[in-house]
């Protein structure tokens, strides 16, 4: 074996979000050994969001980084290990899941895809150049820096709406610009229909430009699709909030079968194409995109992981 080889007992997990976590913390009870790789923010989404209203067992909600931490905590009580690295390539070679993780291949007999999903940008001039110093697209980690500044909010959804009422605890006055008519629920429109002193609404609004001068962030031109009149908004940042994409690029050489939109398709047991790969979560075909759903996920996954693995003995 190569200095640069390892094999790895029982099962790796790709991705440390709810899903993951949530199966790691099943697997580490039943003495499987279980390390999940995660190259971003362990939590994933979750941890990004500022607040969580809708998971079963916190009546007053939660605070979405305090949920990733105890989903980590546990997982790791049981004795999951947690690791940070980049997968690149997944085959199957020998009755093993050959994975390349940065500069390292290991094999396991079993591996959980939870990648999770990313955020959709606008692809307009000048969203790249100003990413992080500007553009953002999460309102729990940035938007702090814009206190007493105007922002442009993108995004008529849940996400869109329910961030644009988050960051009023900063600005001073934000535009919610919405493609066409607002979609998120009957509650959070409810709320913003309370906030008009700082939240102004733009319907059928989209943007075509983020604009700067002298190399900072001005604002943005935005164009009505009803009217068809353009202008500029000044704005000292812009949140984006327009949907997620699933991380499987590094699938795509793979063999393992993904649907039209890229995320990965499973049977009833939650197993792909590729056998001993399993799929948990939002980057699951026909998963529900919520927390709830993603641990459920999670946990049936983690009890096929371990039918699979005895069957190998």
């Amino acid at each position: 074996m190569k200095n640069n080889e390892q094999t790895h007992g029982g099962v790796v997990m790709i991705g440390a979000g709810p899903a993951a976590l949530s199966a790691a913390i099943y697997t580490a009870r039943e003495d499987i050994e279980t390390t999940l790789y995660e190259k971003g923010l362990v939590g994933g989404l979750a941890a990004t969001t500022d607040w969580i209203d809708n998971y079963p067992g916190y009546a007053k909600g939660i605070e979405g980084l305090r949920l990733a931490d105890e989903l980590r905590g546990q997982a790791e009580r049981f004795g999951a290990k947690l690791q940070f690295g980049d997968v690149s390539k997944i085959s199957r070679k020998d009755n093993r899941i050959q994975l390349t993780i940065d500069d390292n291949v290991i094999y396991a007999r079993a591996v959980l895809l939870a990648t999770g999903s990313n955020y959709k940008k606008l692809g307009v001039p000048g969203e790249d150049d100003y990413y992080s110093r500007g553009v953002h697209y999460c309102a729990t980690c940035d938007g702090a820096f814009y206190a007493n500044k105007r922002l442009i909010v993108v995004g008529g959804g849940n996400s869109g709406v329910q961030e644009a009422i988050f960051l009023t605890r900063f600005a001073t006055h934000i535009d919610l610009i919405v493609r066409s008519e607002l979609k998120a629920s009957k509650v959070l429109q409810q709320k913003l229909n309370t906030m008009k002193d700082k939240i102004t609404v733009h319907t059928n609004t989209t943007i075509s430009e983020i604009t700067s001068k002298d190399g900072t962030l001005t604002g943005a031109r935005i164009n009505n699709s009803l009217t068809g009149q353009s202008g500029t908004l000044e704005s000292d940042g812009v949140f984006v909030f327009i949907g997620l994409l699933p991380n499987t690029a590094f699938l795509n050489d793979s063999g393992i079968e993904l649907d039209e939109v890229g995320l990965v398709k499973t049977d009833e047991n939650l197993q792909t194409n590729m056998p001993g790969v399993f799929v948990a979560g939002d980057v699951r075909s026909h998963a529900t995109m919520q927390i709830a759903s993603a641990v459920g996920d999670g946990a049936t996954a983690a009890l096929k992981i371990r039918e699979y693995l005895e069957r190998l003995e």
